[in-house]
């Protein structure tokens, strides 16, 4: 006899407990409850079944169970001795309850689902996502225009899709908007106010010293780019000289089209129905992002580390609205772009897992990049000239030469003290100058001092 496992459990007799991994196993895959068995699956000396014995089980199941159960009932012999097999299909329409309450089957137990699971079950059965519901007590006059109409160009510009109508007859084309008003979906990319939905980032030194930190609140569209900024602007980037005349190539710290997927996936697919932030911690040769909301449907981390994994779209219309604009590709094939771009980066690697309110990932390197991507990049590129945001501040100064540390941490999205700190080293290393009185002087960019 098989152990016990996703799909397979025994019982020494028949009890609530039978019915509750029924409800289980009719929440997830189907399975099989074997009456009669003892944890190590052989028959137990004292179990018998009376003439009435099936019939009575069968109205038990049904009675306590909502939607009612009927499951598949027969009596079999095992090592000479009669068992009990009830087994149960995948319910159609979910979640199916037991005394009130709901269960899914997890590896070889039953886990009691939060209200978050049950609704989710439920919009999965129902072939529904959250974010086609309405917006509670928003309106069309909560949404931007002018990032409406942006969004209608860039996805007329890809060619995906082609929105020639008024305002609102595209939005009710790609069921944006509905009868009841804006859906979920408009609201998350089109809001003019922060929708609530935060993204916290952060450098980290080691897990409990932060180096800097920033919470994105903003339209999705607006959270991707500003969350790649962010990560653009805290990883190294070295420089490859080659060729005559002389060409500079940036070799950035992790392939950016990795992250740009990570972050995508991120925030399309997490779960908006939890209140928990998206949150992505970068560490010294490591990358952590965290999704609140578990993957979606019956996909499993194992699967996921395949290429032909199947998935299914947690919320639709965000999804679907970031592939009419390009941004991601035919839903499903993420992690495939994102292992393809990795091999690029011989010793770096990609892990996730799943906890049960989310979902983590990581990338990390075990040596210096620098020192993986070409025999002739500069091996001594340290962070004070290298580090993308050091020379967009010194672009920025360029452009203004009378920008103040305040001016410049807002425009890239850092906090003051991390651009004091840029400038200061920018400052020892030769490559601006501050003329004048910090008041009234003004910054020259004078190149890096040679040696």
């Amino acid at each position: 006899m098989n152990k016990e496992n996703q799909h397979i459990e025994f019982k020494t007799s028949f009890s609530d407990a039978v019915i509750e991994t029924l409800c289980a196993f009719a929440n997830a895959g189907g399975g099989s409850v074997y009456v009669g068995l003892d944890d190590a699956g052989k028959p137990v000396a004292n179990f018998n079944i009376g003439k009435e014995t099936i019939p009575n089980w069968i109205n038990e199941v049904k009675n306590k169970t909502q939607p009612s159960i009927i499951a598949d009932i027969q009596s079999l012999m095992i090592q000479g001795k009669e068992v009990v097999c009830l087994r149960v299909n995948e319910f159609p329409v979910k979640p199916v309850s037991f005394k009130g309450r709901y269960y899914k089957r997890v590896n070889n137990s039953n886990h009691q689902l939060s209200a978050i699971e049950i609704t989710n079950l439920s919009m999965q059965s129902l072939q529904l996502s959250w974010d086609s519901y309405p917006a509670q007590g928003k309106s069309f006059d909560d949404l931007d225009v002018h990032k409406v109409t942006s969004f209608f160009e860039k996805v007329n510009a890809r060619g995906r899709f082609k929105l020639e109508g008024s305002w609102l007859e595209n939005l009710q084309k790609l069921k944006l908007v509905g009868a009841q008003g804006i859906t979920n979906a408009a609201w998350l990319l089109f809001a003019k106010e922060n929708t609530g939905y935060n993204v916290h980032l952060g450098r980290f030194k080691t897990p409990s010293t932060i180096i800097d930190d920033r919470m994105l609140n903003g339209t999705l569209f607006e959270a991707v780019e500003e969350t790649m900024r962010y990560l653009i602007g805290q990883i190294k980037v070295a420089f490859e000289i080659k060729g005559m005349p002389t060409q500079r190539t940036e070799i950035f710290e992790y392939p950016l089209p990795a992250l740009r997927e990570i972050v995508l996936n991120t925030i399309i697919h997490r779960d908006y129905l939890s209140p928990i932030d998206i949150q992505i911690k970068i560490y010294d040769q490591k990358i952590t992002f965290y999704n609140p909301g578990t993957l979606y449907g019956n996909l499993t981390v194992e699967e996921l580390k395949k290429d032909n994994y199947q998935a299914n779209a947690r919320n639709k219309l965000l999804a679907e609205a970031f592939y009419l604009t390009g941004d991601i590709e035919k839903y499903g094939s993420g992690f495939i772009r994102i292992r393809k771009e990795l091999k690029e980066y011989p010793t770096m690697k990609m892990e996730f897992s799943e906890s049960p309110n989310g979902f983590l990932a990581s990338l990390s390197y075990t040596k210096q990049k620098t020192s993986l991507v070409h025999d002739n990049v500069t091996e001594d590129v340290t962070e004070d000239v290298t580090d993308n945001r050091r020379n967009a501040i010194v672009e920025l100064i360029k452009k203004n030469n009378k920008i103040t540390t305040t001016e410049i941490a807002n425009e890239m999205g850092v906090v003051r003290r991390t651009i004091a700190r840029d400038i200061e080293l920018l400052k020892r290393s030769g490559v601006i100058v501050r003329v004048g009185s910090d008041k009234h002087g003004f910054w020259e960019a004078v190149g890096r001092k040679e040696a």
